[in-house]
């Protein structure tokens, strides 16, 4: 099925989609995975983020959402967490700052009195066709986001978690097949692969579990607004199962990694991908 040739301003609003996104709204059915747990969901506000916060809700879990700038969206997820029973915190801000990402994690432990899960999902992209295209700026902004926010909120949260807990980077399809135009992004999230895999073996002797869950392509707010008109019509239709994923379709697989149920589970990536291959 392919989409709208649309386009948004980055880094896109969720509501204003077509189709919008399936996030879970009407149909993740929770069973008690998470309950009592306290969750850090950065890029909370829309896409797989909010996907996520959803299911942890409907799973007994709190919530701290941290977003850029998108505050209908967020709060409007909001809505569904407290729909759910739980706790939900909204924090905006900017994580490619270091300062802001321990203000996120010593949000949480005020609330929650602790963290149980650390989700890092907030991630910047941009298409370009060549490398005279990406400026410096861009190039560290990529790389401040997407690979030192993980860092700063590992580092921060880590010592306010316990045996049991858990942290989940987000990395891509993009960190072994890269797609020629998008090379900040690629090499960001090959980066989180392999960071998550570093602090799998860091944390360990505390019990603490760390994975990484490779997406493909799934329909987010990131794609109309960071790519060019004929890419997002197609978006998707190039892999084995001939469509674009739904934030919803990756909810499970982050209840999973949170969960008791994958006490045994860390230092591993999880590709959810539509059939293409992750090496």
């Amino acid at each position: 099925m392919g989409f709208a040739p649309e386009q948004q301003d980055i880094p896109g609003v969720q509501t204003r989609m077509k189709p919008i996104p399936d996030c879970g709204e009407n149909t993740y059915r929770g069973s008690g995975k998470l309950a009592g747990k306290g969750a850090i969901v950065t890029g909370g506000d829309s896409g797989i983020g909010r996907a996520v916060a959803i299911a942890f809700a409907r799973e007994g879990a709190d919530v701290l959402i941290s977003c850029l700038n998108e505050d209908d969206d967020a709060r409007d997820v909001a809505r569904h967490v407290e729909d759910a029973g739980r706790k939900c915190v909204l924090v905006p801000g900017d994580l490619s700052q270091p300062a802001h990402c321990r203000a996120v994690v010593n949000r949480a432990v005020e609330e929650f009195g602790g963290i149980d899960i650390l989700v890092n999902n907030a991630a910047y992209q941009m298409m370009h066709k060549s490398l005279d295209e990406i400026s410096d700026e861009e190039w560290d902004y990529t790389f401040r986001l997407n690979v030192g926010a993980y860092f700063y909120l590992a580092k921060a949260a880590a010592p306010y978690m316990s045996e049991g807990a858990s942290i989940i980077g987000g990395s891509s399809v993009n960190s072994d097949t890269p797609n020629l135009t998008l090379a900040p992004y690629a090499a960001t999230k090959a980066a989180i692969a392999n960071f998550s895999a570093s602090l799998a073996q860091l944390l360990g002797e505390k019990g603490i579990r760390v994975n990484s869950v490779a997406p493909g392509p799934i329909w987010t707010p990131l794609i109309p607004s960071t790519m060019p008109p004929d890419s997002v019509e197609s978006f998707g239709e190039n892999v084995p199962l001939g469509r674009a994923g739904q934030p919803a379709e990756l909810a499970p697989i982050y209840v999973l990694l949170a969960s008791d149920d994958a006490s045994y589970i860390s230092g591993a990536r999880v590709a959810v991908t539509g059939g293409r291959p992750v090496l």
